[in-house]
């Protein structure tokens, strides 16, 4: 690949790539005792991304990641999308059948695994051939820091456009089987680019990880976006309230995310009056509703926060609405704005197709979207959306219910 084509390339890994080539030896994340420069990141990843392919995986082999929250999984996703593999997130809490039925479903030829998850696939029928460990001996670990310790590793180009797959993101399945969502690069980089914009991401935002990397949220709204901006990010294994008050109180981190059942074991903890929030300037939730007295209680703590929530719908698109602090007060029922990409299914001729199945939702149209929900292990090949409901192109977008709170100076 020539120079011209790979700055015309827009995938997911190439997000890396760019920031690598700005930011250079800026820490771009840290995990343990372990701290990754962009620049030696993005060779990290180029390693990881050739070791795949030498495992005898090809671009479009479908290649799972069941591991707890950690550097190498953000390298294990990086390094797929730069070997035009289809990454496949597996719930790390999912065992036996549930597992096996993932693993089956998807068509995954090869997992990624922690050595502490290992031992799980033994009881999972349809476990891949190839299961390559994250982290410990002959593991991505060792070829990453290899790599990066090599100015001379070579760069794997893979030939992915901006419209080939790189990601099955499963629904799920509290309702029915799990759905999976076909994700494109140019879906994950135009949500990147909503969440830059609507989150007010920043290069000294500092950030701290510690929900699920599984999830879309942790990974896609937070980590990546926090990479495309060049910001430095802290990546935790498991959120533990008494850490992560630690860890904000001493560690200055000014970004922080989290579902509203762990702000309210946050605020809730005995060490929250004496440890505080620290130099968090931003702080997210989202998924559901936060308590009004718990919002009061963090802004009463942290007056110079501003809070955002976003709304996103994991079957056919990602992040779709915002609603972003606007004034001192807390505002209920805040319907939100939609992302920058967005704009509304009935402002264009095909909203006819679009028949949501809940009324209280609201249809867009945008490039965050899905192809397609649903995969066929068999042919591995996307299955279109059945009959009646939402079509491939369209996602249904459900405002969030609160917002929190803000000042006018969000230094």
């Amino acid at each position: 690949m020539d120079n011209l084509e790979s700055a015309r390339g827009n995938t997911v890994d190439d997000v890396l790539r760019r920031s690598a080539s700005r930011f250079g030896e800026r820490v771009a994340l840290r995990f343990e005792d372990r701290t990754w420069s962009y620049v030696k990141l993005d060779r990290a990843v180029d390693a990881a991304a050739a070791h795949l392919l030498s495992l005898g995986l090809e671009p479009g082999s479908r290649v799972a990641s069941y591991g707890l929250n950690s550097d190498l999984y953000v390298v294990g996703f990086l390094a797929c999308s730069r070997a035009g593999l289809v990454h496949v997130p597996i719930n790390s809490g999912l065992v036996a059948r549930e597992l096996d039925y993932l693993l089956s479903q998807s068509g995954s030829s090869a997992v990624l695994v922690d050595p502490a998850l290992r031992d799980r696939l033994a009881d999972v029928e349809h476990a891949p051939q190839v299961v390559v460990p994250l982290r410990g001996d002959g593991s991505l670990l060792q070829v990453a820091l290899a790599g990066a310790a090599d100015p001379q590793t070579p760069q794997v180009f893979s030939g992915s456009s901006d419209d080939t797959v790189v990601q099955l993101l499963y629904t799920s399945g509290t309702t029915s089987a799990p759905k999976g969502a076909v994700m494109t690069h140019r879906a994950l980089v135009s949500e990147y680019v909503s969440c830059v914009t609507a989150l007010d991401f920043a290069e000294d935002d500092e950030a701290l990880h510690v929900m699920p990397l599984y999830h879309s949220a942790q990974m896609h709204v937070f980590v990546l976006p926090g990479l495309m901006v060049g910001s430095s990010s802290t990546i935790v294994e498991k959120p533990d309230p008494t850490d992560i008050l630690h860890r904000l109180s001493d560690d200055g981190h000014r970004s922080f995310f989290a579902a509203p059942t762990l702000w309210v074991a946050l605020a809730n903890h005995p060490d929250f009056e004496k440890l505080g929030l620290g130099r968090l300037r931003k702080a997210y939730y989202g998924a559901s509703i936060m308590p009004v007295p718990v919002l009061q209680r963090l802004q009463a703590k942290a007056p110079t926060s501003g809070s955002t929530t976003a709304s996103d719908n994991p079957k056919s698109g990602r992040s779709q609405r915002f609603c972003a602090p606007r004034s001192m007060r807390i505002v209920r029922t805040a319907p939100g704005v939609r992302c920058c990409s967005s704009k509304p299914a009935s402002s264009t001729p095909r909203a006819t197709t679009c028949r949501p199945a809940n009324r209280a939702r609201s249809s867009t149209a945008h490039p965050n979207c899905a192809t397609a929900t649903g995969t066929n292990p068999r042919s591995r090949r996307p299955r279109s959306p059945a009959a009646g409901s939402i079509p491939a192109t369209w996602c249904a977008a459900t405002p969030p219910a609160t917002c929190s709170w803000s000042t006018a100076s969000r230094t």
